[in-house]
């Protein structure tokens, strides 16, 4: 089985010897600058969308309280995540976007650290937090609203090097 991250000789790095969870040791890792993006999207009717645009959702601003949401997640992701690594972020940002054509709400954060571990969980973490945020405060208008297409789309930094998802 070829190496890559997350993996040690061909077996998982979160699971020792005796099949027990184990946090990875880092420590021996430089700290370096690393960068992750992370995308999803929540799907909706086309009024449920003309709500939030224009402000006028009962619980209050759609986008700025799932941006906070989103931020304050990322924030949180080692304390949600068990083996997850705490790490000191310099910047998360989301931004939403809606796309009418599909119906839905896109969503990409960005989350940088300088540290001995990637911050592709705080970028993805950032997503989904900030989605649940939009389902809950729209759900007595729209209770079908679909939390789709959470993925990384790319990260940078570390020994692995850059990584981006093929178009």
């Amino acid at each position: 089985m070829k190496e890559s991250k997350g993996t040690a000789g061909g077996r998982l790095t979160h699971i020792d010897e005796r099949g027990r969870a184990t946090m990875v040791d880092v420590s021996g890792k430089e700290a370096t600058l690393r960068e992750a993006v992370a995308r999803g999207s929540v799907y909706m009717q086309q009024e449920t969308i003309n709500l939030i645009e224009d402000n006028r959702v009962a619980k209050g601003n759609v986008f700025e309280t799932a941006r906070l949401a989103g931020i304050m997640a990322a924030k949180k992701t080692s304390a949600l995540i068990p083996l997850c690594h705490q790490l000191n972020l310099s910047s998360v940002s989301v931004d939403f976007s809606a796309d009418r054509e599909k119906n839905r709400i896109d969503i990409q954060a960005r989350a940088v650290c300088t540290g001995q571990t990637g911050v592709e969980m705080e970028a993805l973490t950032a997503v989904s937090v900030a989605a649940l945020t939009i389902y809950d405060m729209c759900k007595a208008v729209d209770r079908a609203m679909i939390v789709s297409d959470i993925r990384l789309m790319e990260k940078r930094g570390g020994k692995s090097g850059p990584w981006k998802r093929p178009a």
